[in-house]
């Protein structure tokens, strides 16, 4: 009884940890675009985010969730020993949370999944053997470190293209922005919408089929570009700041559409990403509790509450260092840049959900950004941060695993 609340005790405080570093890292890459075309203030980014995070973890957050994520271990190989994948799950936490700690300090927007997959790779390698990694699904997860970036940059760079041609390059911008914007306020809401019931609402038991979720979306969509429209119509040009800004009115009309993609992309992250920081908390309570390993564990609703509170914090506190990266330092964001490379991010997530492809948020709103910049040419890019950026991408699965290794060791040696 008394190692049970050893084990329950430690995954809620190292869950917490993790959590606390999903929202410093992960949660301010959904904001970054945000702040940095000051659509939003950090003050602004951070209450949206608490709000929609939190409800996005605590309604969508999942009531049940695979013990290990991404199927990337063999539990069938732990059942006669079911004390080690505790050691391995807190190892794991643990690890991960230091190394989002050590990246969101330095600016670096890593992603938690591959911190989380990198840190259950190493306990399972050293804990279990080599031959209980998945390698091949190893292998898919870090394929997306091309693929996500790509397809979102690519797709970003198409969506600002266009606003420029339609918009911006035309000699009466605003009037164009009028016409133009409740078009892009249509397919930013539905590509929102569809990753929220994709993603989110089957956790609830609201599980949509793929023709019902279209029509929902398209449906909700429709209704946000009318009330969206309507709103735009009645913004007014500023002279007096035109001449200083000549998209000033513009940007304006372009500022309403990021808070509404910015509230979106928040409820969505904290519906799938919070899985990365209570999956293992949960399978840790299961083990400890039933001593049997199952495929899966369910999520009581204080673990939600509690990775839900974890992120917003993590946000509130640490966020601002990894908002100044991707928000300002990658490439100059307007209202209109930071619409292009959001829409653009939620786009690829929910192709990603439709045909199944490893994706990381991360790695997809980084692609973005940078196609956003290279929309304007290669000298709008700061390629010092991006390769930097790069290099922390590269060393994240390694740096979990190594971290893990270690803390597996410790755990073992230390706890009953």
């Amino acid at each position: 009884m008394e190692a049970e609340l050893i084990y329950i005790g430690l995954a809620a405080l190292f869950g917490i940890f993790m959590a606390w570093g999903i929202g410093a890292n992960d949660v301010a890459n959904a904001m970054a675009t945000s702040v940095g075309s000051k659509a939003l203030t950090i003050k602004q980014a951070i209450m949206v985010a608490a709000v929609f995070e939190f409800l996005g973890a605590v309604l969508a957050g999942g009531d049940v969730t695979s013990t290990i994520r991404k199927g990337i271990v063999d539990t069938d190989l732990l059942a006669g020993s079911p004390e080690l994948l505790i050691y391995g799950m807190l190892a794991a936490l643990l690890s991960a949370g230091t190394w989002l700690f050590i990246a969101s300090k330095n600016g670096w927007p890593v992603s938690t999944t591959h911190s989380i997959v990198g840190a259950i790779v190493g306990f399972a390698a050293v804990g279990i053997g080599v031959d209980a990694v998945q390698w091949g699904e190893v292998g898919i997860i870090v394929m997306s470190w091309v693929a996500s970036p790509l397809t979102a940059g690519f797709i970003a760079f198409l969506i600002y293209l266009s606003v420029q041609r339609l918009i911006l390059h035309q000699e009466d911008p605003l009037t164009c922005a009028k016409r133009y914007v409740p078009v892009y306020i249509f397919f930013a809401a539905f590509t929102i919408t569809l990753v929220t019931i994709l993603k989110g609402l089957k956790h609830v038991g609201l599980d949509f089929s793929l023709r019902d979720s279209y029509m929902l979306a398209t449906a909700i969509a429709a209704s946000i570009a009318v009330v969206g429209g309507i709103a735009i119509r009645r913004i007014q040009p500023d002279r007096k700041a035109e001449k200083i800004q000549h998209f000033h009115t513009v940007e304006r009309v372009f500022a309403v559409l990021m808070i509404v993609t910015a509230c979106g992309m928040a409820f969505a992250h904290g519906s799938n990403d919070v899985a990365n920081a209570i999956g293992p908390v949960a399978a840790v309570i299961s083990v400890a509790q039933t001593g049997i390993i199952a495929a899966k564990s369910t999520v009581s609703i204080w673990i939600l509450i509690l990775g839900g509170a974890g992120i917003v914090v993590g946000l509130a506190t640490f966020g601002f260092h990894v908002i100044a990266t991707v928000g300002k330092k990658i490439t100059q964001l307007t209202p209109s840049r930071g619409f292009a490379a959001e829409l653009a991010a939620a786009t690829t997530i929910v192709i990603a959900s439709g045909t199944g492809m490893p994706i990381s948020t991360t790695h997809t709103l980084v692609g973005a950004v940078l196609g956003v910049g290279l929309a304007r040419g290669i000298d709008a890019i700061d390629l010092r941060v991006v390769a930097r950026i790069f290099v922390s991408w590269v060393v994240t699965i390694p740096v979990g695993a190594f971290l893990a290794i270690v803390f597996f060791y410790i755990f073992k040696l230390i706890l009953p």
